[in-house]
């Protein structure tokens, strides 16, 4: 159901991208005058950064040392046993590509 949002979003954002052909506009009137495209990118990154410096501020208001310890330990545990596990994946792919020598 996701995908189909993002595809409708993508269509709608490719057609408001084309620019209508009309009335020709001389290439000075074109450089000063902004696109809608442009102004929809402006107004995106404008709520994008808004967003991102509200979610900093809330990180550095709730954040927990111990919690970011205990993240920290986990990262590296995880990260641990999937580099052993697959250091095992690999060696048992190779042994079945190779054979038995």
């Amino acid at each position: 159901m996701g995908t189909r949002y993002l595809l409708v979003l993508f269509l709608i954002l490719l057609v408001l991208g084309f620019e209508v052909q009309g009335n020709p506009v001389t290439p000075q009137d074109e450089a000063t005058s902004l696109t809608l495209l442009s102004k929809m990118q402006e107004s995106l990154f404008s709520y994008w950064d808004t967003a991102k410096t509200a979610a900093e501020n809330l990180y550095k208001k709730t954040y927990l040392p111990s919690m970011d310890e205990k993240i920290r330990d986990m990262y590296s545990k995880s990260t641990a046993a999937v580099s052993t596990y697959a250091g095992i994946f690999t060696d048992q792919v190779l042994h079945l590509l190779k054979g038995e020598e």
